[in-house]
C-alpha cells in the first residue's frame, strides 16, 4: 500500500484547522500547528507534499512567511485558506506562488478535490522536469557525437545559433540528424523552458496542414466538432520544427510567410487575429534554391527561412563518427531488450566502416537494432549486419568523397569524365546542398572560403543570388 501524502497544515484561517483536518484525515497523514516557530522547524526536519497556510491580511507577516517557504521549498504546492476573499489578498496569494485559495467556510468536497488537485499538478510538474531534464541531457552539445572536423564546425556554427531568437535553416540528406539537432538548439535557448513542437510537413495531407499548423473553428468544415488548437498555439514562447518544409503548398507557404514577418494567424475558418511568440527551425532535404527558380518554392519564403542556414554532412563524409555512433546505439538497443552485447567483431567494425551508408545515422540505427535482436554471442557478428549491396567509394581530389553511383552520369558529361570535371562537379553537389551559401559549402568540403572561392573563379561556377552576378 503506497505512503499517504503529508500536509503540514499552520492555523489554516482562524477556527478553521479543525474543519480542515476533518476533510482530509485518513487519506493524508497531517501536521497541524499553531505556532510559526513550529512550523519552520517542521519544515527544515522533514519534506511535505503540500502546505496548507492560514493568511487573512495581504500585508501580515503571514504573507512574508508565503513569500520565504515558496523559495525554501519550491516544488511543495501551496493552498492559501482564508476568512477573506479580497482580490488584492487572492491576486497577492498567487503571485507568491500559491496554487489555490479557499475561502472560510469551505467544505469537505472543496477542500478535498483543491488538495487532490495541488498534488496532482505537483507530480505533474516532477514528470515534466524530469522528462526535460532527460531531454536537457540527450539535447546537449557535449553529448553529441561529433569527432570528424565538418560535424565540429556544424556543432559550432549551432552553438552560435542557439543563443539567437532568429530562424534556423537546417538542410541535409533525409537521416542525418535534423530533427535530433533542431531540439539540441531549442533546449540549449533561452526558450529551452517553453515548448518544443515538432511536426513533419510531408507525412500530413495538404487539406489538414493547415489545420494541424495554426488550428481550426468549430464547424469551419465537416470533420470540425469542435474548436482545435493549432502546433503554433501549443508552442508559445518556445520554438516549432517544421520538417520537410519544402513539401509545403504555396498556398500555405504565404500563410507562414505571414507568421514569419508578423508573429499573427488565424485559425481556419476564424477571424480572430492570434499572436504567436515561436521561434521557427525549418528542415528540408530538397533544393529550395532550384525549387524556388521552379516556382515550387516562394523566394521571399526562402530568405525568410535561411537566415541561419546549417548543411548537414551525409554521415559517409564523416567517417570518424561513424563508430562512437554505432556504440552508443549499441547500448540504446541492448537496453531496449535487455540484452548484454559488449560490441563488435572485427569483422563487423569493417563492414560497418567500408559502406557508405545511403540512409545515413537512421540507416545505421535499423541495422544495429536489427543486429541486436539477431546476435546470438556477446558480440555483433558481421552476419548480423545483414547490409545490403555495398555502394563503392573513393577519395577524389583534396580528399573529397566521390560516390561513383551517385555521380556518374554527371561526371561523364563534365570534360569527358576527366579529373577537372570531377573536382567541379562536386564544388558544385557541395554548394547546391548548402543552397549556395559558399562558406557553409567550404564547411562541407573541408576546406577554407577563400580556397573554395578561388575554385569557383577558377571553374567559372556562378549563381543569380550572388551578389558579384546581380
Amino acid at each position: 500500500m503506497p505512503a499517504r501524502d503529508a500536509i503540514l497544515i499552520y492555523d489554516a484561517c482562524s477556527g478553521s484547522s479543525e474543519a480542515i483536518g476533518e476533510a482530509l484525515s485518513g487519506s493524508y497523514h497531517l501536521t497541524i500547528t499553531n505556532s510559526e516557530s513550529e512550523f519552520q522547524a517542521e519544515m527544515s526536519a522533514r519534506q511535505y507534499d503540500l502546505i496548507l497556510l492560514g493568511i487573512d491580511d495581504p500585508d501580515s507577516a503571514r504573507m512574508r512567511l508565503l513569500e520565504s517557504t515558496t523559495v525554501k521549498s519550491p516544488y511543495t504546492p501551496i493552498v492559501i485558506a482564508s476568512a477573506s476573499e479580497k482580490a488584492d489578498l487572492v491576486v497577492k496569494a498567487m503571485n507568491l506562488g500559491a496554487c489555490d485559495f479557499l475561502v472560510h467556510p469551505v467544505s469537505r468536497e472543496r477542500t478535498r478535490m483543491a488538495v487532490r488537485r495541488a498534488i496532482e499538478l505537483r507530480n505533474q510538474r516532477h514528470e515534466i522536469d524530469y522528462l526535460r531534464h532527460r531531454q536537457d541531457v540527450v539535447y546537449d552539445f557535449n553529448q553529441v557525437i561529433a569527432r570528424s572536423a565538418k560535424m565540429k564546425a556544424v556543432l559550432k556554427i549551432l552553438k552560435k545559433f542557439s543563443s539567437t531568437d532568429s530562424t534556423i535553416l537546417i538542410t541535409g540528406d533525409t537521416g542525418t540528424g535534423k530533427s535530433f539537432l533542431s531540439g539540441t538548439v531549442h533546449f540549449n535557448s533561452p526558450r529551452k523552458a517553453k515548448p518544443f513542437v515538432k511536426i513533419n510537413c510531408a507525412n500530413i495531407p495538404e487539406h489538414l496542414l493547415e489545420s494541424e499548423l495554426f488550428g481550426h473553428e468549430k464547424g469551419s468544415f465537416t470533420s470540425a466538432d469542435k474548436q482545435r488548437i493549432g502546433r503554433f498555439e501549443q508552442a508559445a514562447g518556445g520554438t516549432i520544427f517544421l520538417d520537410e518544409i519544402g513539401e509545403i503548398s504555396l498556398n500555405l507557404q504565404s500563410k507562414l510567410l505571414r507568421v514569419l514577418e508578423e508573429k499573427s494567424f488565424e485559425r481556419v475558418g476564424g477571424n480572430k487575429t492570434i499572436h504567436a511568440d515561436v521561434r521557427i527551425i525549418a528542415a528540408t532535404n530538397k533544393d529550395l534554391v532550384r525549387q524556388v527558380e521552379e516556382g515550387r518554392f516562394r523566394e521571399d519564403l526562402y530568405y525568410r527561412i535561411n537566415v541561419l542556414p546549417v548543411a548537414l554532412p551525409p554521415l559517409r563524409e564523416r567517417l570518424e563518427c561513424i563508430m562512437p555512433l554505432a556504440e552508443r546505439l549499441l547500448g540504446r538497443y541492448c537496453r531496449m531488450v535487455n540484452r548484454s552485447i559488449q560490441g563488435f567483431s572485427e569483422e563487423a567494425v569493417q563492414a560497418i566502416l567500408s559502406y557508405d551508408w545511403p540512409g545515413n545515422i537512421r540507416q545505421l540505427a535499423n541495422t544495429i537494432e536489427r543486429a541486436v535482436i539477431l546476435a546470438e554471442s556477446h558480440e555483433i557478428q558481421l552476419a548480423n549486419l545483414a547490409l545490403p549491396p555495398r555502394r563503392t567509394k573513393e577519395h577524389g581530389l583534396d580528399g573529397f568523397v566521390i560516390d561513383r553511383r551517385r555521380h556518374s552520369d554527371r561526371i561523364s558529361r563534365e570534360s569527358n569524365g576527366s579529373l577537372a570535371g570531377q573536382e567541379r562537379d562536386l564544388i558544385i553537389k557541395a554548394l547546391e546542398e548548402a543552397l549556395w551559401v559558399q562558406k557553409t559549402a567550404a564547411i562541407k568540403l573541408g576546406v577554407s572560403p577563400r580556397a573554395l572561392n578561388y575554385k569557383i573563379r577558377k571553374w567559372r561556377i556562378t549563381h543569380p543570388h550572388w551578389r558579384r552576378n546581380k
